[in-house]
């Protein structure tokens, strides 16, 4: 059953009810590669979805690209890079696969997804961005690759990415344009696994958008369920911002306290034009199963977003299994002017920690944060 986020939820948002992230005050790179930039961060994830000790080392992934200049050119040469978050700080491994399996591949780039470490192996979800045959474009489709641990204790020796899910199904609208803009593309991208321990059944949950919708506004949380010969099968969305979004990004699950959380990214620009009052922030529904009916979390769908001096500050929220969130510095540092390159940061944020009570959602700030936000 797919539920319903609507423009009526997001009327309701109201700047005084919901958690600011805190303001950023530098994006240093500390022991991260000089000369280039890192956004969508993930960690590798225990099949319950915390943060997995792989050889006493917590191990991450992120998007990386060379810093040209200008940061949307980012996105036409992203590789997913290993880091290690150790001492407060990230160390950077370099680049996750190699690039001959790149070159095999028919896609150009890698864009963002999840990893889960299982029986000493690591299974990297990801999503398969444009084409080797016709660079630049923005097709998107769900791939996946699995390594053993080297001597080191590093994910090593990678099978050929191959493809998650053979098509886009009945629900989904195709993600396989040449042409595009950011903010307009159509998703399928993003995958991100969850494991339901009601039953046992694993699950990818990604950003998509709807078929057969009239309006440009389409955006969804899409899903598939592995089958028991360990193909995913595509099923109908969990959520659908039909006429509110475009862009339900980075979409994920967490089980908590016997609940079901489905949390995404989105930005202003990307809602329909009568919305465009919604901050770029963290959003998210709740249910008592996997396949709802979801209720907007805080009343409106809306978790935590940027200050408002600051309302671009930090993006693409990420939540494990413990409610830790991490994101990457996007423009900072703005004090009301309008963003500009020098203004990117491409490093990875302070990492944030959710607290949660029922269908009320917010940063750990206090004992009464998420009374606050209740209210």
């Amino acid at each position: 059953m797919t539920t319903a986020w609507t423009a009526a939820h997001v009327r309701l948002i109201d700047p005084r009810r919901f958690s600011e992230v805190p303001l950023v005050s530098s994006a240093e790179k500390g022991a991260l590669q000089v000369g280039r930039v890192y956004w969508d961060m993930w960690p590798i994830q225990s099949p319950d979805g915390r943060v997995a000790r792989i050889r006493g080392r917590e191990l991450w992934m992120a998007l990386s690209a060379p810093d040209r200049g200008d940061p949307s050119l980012r996105h036409f040469e992203a590789k997913i890079h290993l880091l290690e978050h150790r001492s407060g700080g990230w160390h950077d491994f370099g680049p996750l696969l190699p690039d001959s399996l790149d070159r095999a591949a028919v896609y150009e780039r890698e864009w963002a997804g999840s990893a889960l470490f299982h029986d000493g192996c690591v299974t990297l979800y990801f999503t398969a961005a444009g084409s080797r045959e016709r660079p630049g474009g923005y097709q998107q489709r769900l791939w996946e690759t699995t390594a053993a641990l080297d001597e080191s204790g590093l994910p090593s020796g990678w099978c050929a990415p191959h493809p998650s899910v053979k098509d886009y199904g009945l629900h989904y609208t195709p993600a396989d344009a040449h042409e595009g803009e950011a903010g307009k593309i159509k998703a399928f991208r993003d995958p991100a696994y969850f494991r339901d321990p009601d039953d046992g059944g694993e699950y990818l949950i990604f950003s998509a958008s709807l078929a057969g919708s009239v309006s440009a506004f389409n955006g969804a949380v899409g899903a598939a369920r592995k089958g028991a010969a360990g193909d995913w099968q595509l099923l109908p969305p969990l959520i659908a911002a039909d006429g509110v979004n475009n862009e339900l990004e980075r979409a994920h699950a967490v089980f908590h306290d016997g609940r079901y959380y489905v949390f995404w990214s989105t930005q202003r620009s990307t809602f329909a034009p009568e919305l465009r009052g919604a901050p770029n922030g963290l959003y998210g529904m709740v249910a008592d199963s996997l396949f709802g009916d979801y209720r907007p979390l805080n009343g409106t769908g809306l978790v935590i977003a940027n200050p408002q001096s600051e309302p671009f500050q930090t993006y693409s929220w990420f939540v494990d299994a413990s409610l830790q969130v991490c994101s990457f510095v996007d423009f900072w540092g703005l004090a009301g002017s309008v963003p500009e390159n020098r203004h990117f940061g491409g490093v990875p944020a302070p990492l944030l920690q959710l607290e949660i009570d029922g269908d009320a959602c917010g940063l750990v700030q206090g004992s009464d944060s998420i009374a606050r936000i209740a209210r």
